[in-house]
């Protein structure tokens, strides 16, 4: 495979470092833009530990602390990469986010967008790989394909499912070729506090109650490493041209086995379960056919061992050793 010139956007987030470390070990010429932010949710020794560890992962990389949503950053940065690739990532991270600054969240997940797509056009790149969400669908259940009617609930879907459309349009006027991706619930090491399993990990590891929105709500927990390495495979190959993909493990657990396995695994906690959260749809497991199909993915990590090694990394974390 012949080396790519590869601009990443979000490159230092959870999904971001990984993917990065992966291009790098596949030789491939990386360009990271990522403007660091907290979202003004994440306390500020938490985010400069986990972006320092995160830049330990990917190494020596040529970034840019840039936000997205200023437009001559990102001409800079394109001009500086030249890019045969984008890979975008940079977002708002998740519906709790944006709900709580849905302006900002408009403007980085539109705004900045369409920076991107223009400099991506002037750029003449080859394709743009736009990382959505599987929150798109809305309410669904298990083996939901890629053809599945989307009904988002909630501005950070309603957002990434513009994002989609935005996207497409600028193949349909053939600037550039492009593939979409709707990963979901990605967990794993270097992961912030305030997410799901997060949360029942770190509450279970200080013996605290795990509380649990909905007993029967299900989510296709991924593990980051096969999240980041199935997004670099779909980016590379020749087979996923303006086309869309789940990448998941494609197995669904409901949040109380998830609450349960995490105690079993850290050996105290107490779960308390609650009323379903009304901001959030209810979701089971996405069909992965078409992506193993065209690229080989094969997600290797199921639940029981991805919990397992992120409680592994917790503990030996210095950070999270002197928290807990």
């Amino acid at each position: 495979m012949s080396r790519k010139y590869i601009l990443v956007t979000g490159g230092f987030g959870l999904i971001g470092h990984n993917l990065v470390r992966h291009l790098k070990d596949l030789r491939h010429n990386v360009v990271v833009v990522d403007n660091e932010t907290n979202y003004g949710m994440i306390p500020d020794d938490e985010m400069e530990y986990l972006l320092s560890e995160r830049k330990k992962v990917t190494g020596a990389v040529h970034s840019y602390k840039y936000d997205i949503a200023n437009s001559l950053c990102m001409k800079h940065a394109f001009d500086i990469a030249i890019p045969d690739i984008v890979i975008h990532l940079a977002s708002f991270p998740r519906q709790k986010v944006v709900n709580k600054n849905p302006a900002l969240g408009a403007k980085v997940m539109s705004e900045g967008l369409l920076n991107l797509l223009e400099e991506s056009k002037k750029h003449n790149i080859k394709k743009f790989v736009y990382i959505s969400s599987s929150m798109v669908y809305g309410d669904f259940t298990d083996d939901v394909t890629e053809n599945a009617v989307c009904n988002p609930q909630g501005q950070y879907g309603i957002m990434k499912l513009a994002g989609e459309w935005l996207v497409k349009d600028y193949s349909r006027r053939n600037c550039f070729n492009h593939t979409i991706i709707r990963p979901s619930a990605v967990y794993g090491p270097l992961d912030v506090e305030d997410r799901v399993i997060s949360k029942f990990m770190l509450s279970a590891m200080r013996g605290e109650t795990l509380k649990v929105n909905g007993a029967g709500e299900a989510l296709d927990f991924t593990y980051v490493k096969d999240a980041a390495e199935g997004i670099v495979a779909a980016a590379l190959s020749d087979n996923t041209v303006n086309k869309t993909y789940n990448i998941t493990k494609s197995h669904s657990r409901t949040l109380l086995d998830a609450a349960q396995l995490a105690v079993q695994i850290v050996g105290k906690g107490n779960i308390e379960v609650r009323d379903k959260d009304a901001d959030f749809p209810s979701r089971g497991a996405l069909n992965i056919d078409a992506a193993r199909r065209d690229f080989g993915y094969d997600p290797k990590v199921d639940v029981e061992e991805g919990f397992q090694k992120y409680h592994d990394w917790l503990k030996n974390s210095t950070y999270w050793s002197k928290k807990i």
